[in-house]
């Protein structure tokens, strides 16, 4: 799976693009044939708690999408995961009933 990872009005680190590209990786398994991840990483007041904005959009036959606000980023990433594993597996379940 290709991941771009795009972070606006900032430079993210080594470490939390390793953390995000381990936590998306973890999706293949709950579906074949994601082709991209696309995942953008933008701060949206920097004055205030849960500014951390996150959003990943996986593109294989169709698109599946997840976005989060929380007050770091590695927390954002982990719920978009969450939601996008919960949208995978409905996904793979009623293609097998197709």
């Amino acid at each position: 799976m290709e991941i771009t990872i795009h972070s606006l009005h900032f430079e993210a680190s080594q470490q939390l693009e390793t953390f995000i590209r381990k936590k998306i990786n973890k999706l293949e398994k709950f579906y074949d044939g994601i082709a991209t991840a696309d995942i953008t990483l933008k701060v949206v007041k920097p004055e205030t708690n849960d500014n951390k904005d996150a959003s990943v959009k996986l593109l294989p036959g169709s698109e599946f999408f997840a976005q989060e606000v929380a007050n770091t980023f590695e927390e954002a990433i982990d719920r978009c995961a969450s939601k996008l594993e919960r949208q995978l597996i409905k996904a793979k379940e009623k293609r097998k009933k197709l």
